[in-house]
């Protein structure tokens, strides 16, 4: 997406552009932290964390939230379900992102900032709510709409579903690194023009790298006529061994 969005910029005159090719992913391996969206606040599937005091919780708290302040964080870390995107909050910069790195450290991999923190959002106008505060997490993980599922991917992938192709749209470096067998390779920035190279009549499970470049090819599909799908997952390949972690 970097470059195509470098290529639109170079279109409309800006000639001091550089691309970050290995884009968030990387940047969250290397450490560096991370902010949610307000859409994502209000209405993802996450489990959002108020590390203040339970006090501070009850009398005004971001809505949706779990009251686990900092001083408890690491007891409760079996509570958190480890698929979960989490996002954190508290009065503190400095306490938000030592929270962050205790999350990344135990292997949360999907961990984000509220901006701004509990008065960002109240300056921002998110929605708030105060009362008796809630300490239980009940989270399941949801299959948003347009995607597929794990079990239904790899059955594409194990030729068990002989209806279903897998479309890698990753870039041709990537692809070099490695890939599932049974995989047609199309980057993403060509799979407009390379719409003959997939048959229509077959369902098309679309990856990447994490899924948002998955995403946008299933939307290109869809606008010509395709049955397409888009895996969000962490999918990592050394030549034909391949790791799916949703």
């Amino acid at each position: 997406m970097s470059t195509k969005i470098a290529g639109l910029a170079k279109k409309d005159g800006y000639t001091n552009i550089r691309v970050y090719l290995q884009g968030l992913p990387a940047w969250v391996r290397a450490g560096n932290l991370v902010y949610a969206s307000k859409d994502h606040i209000e209405n993802g599937n996450i489990v959002l964390i108020d590390l203040r005091s339970a006090e501070k919780a009850r009398k005004s708290r971001i809505a949706r939230a779990v009251s686990i302040p900092y001083d408890a964080l690491e007891d409760r870390m079996d509570d958190i379900p480890k698929k979960a995107p989490v996002v954190v909050y508290s009065d503190s910069a400095e306490e938000a992102a030592y929270a962050f790195e205790d999350l990344r450290d135990e292997g949360f991999k999907k961990v984000s900032l509220v901006p701004g923190n509990f008065v960002g959002w109240v300056k921002s106008g998110g929605k708030t709510t105060n009362g008796p505060v809630v300490t239980d997490i009940n989270w399941t993980r949801k299959h948003g709409k347009g995607e597929v599922s794990k079990a239904d991917f790899l059955k594409a992938v194990n030729g068990k579903d002989l209806n279903a192709i897998i479309l890698d749209v990753r870039s041709p470096d990537e692809a070099k690194e490695g890939g599932f067998k049974n995989a047609i390779a199309v980057p993403l920035d060509q799979v407009g023009a390379r719409l003959a190279d997939l048959p229509k009549g077959k369902k098309v499970y679309a990856h990447c790298t994490t899924g948002a470049r998955a995403e946008m090819a299933v939307q290109e599909l869809k606008k010509n006529g395709y049955e397409a799908f888009f895996l969000i997952a962490d999918v990592e390949c050394k030549e034909s061994d391949c790791t799916i972690e949703d």
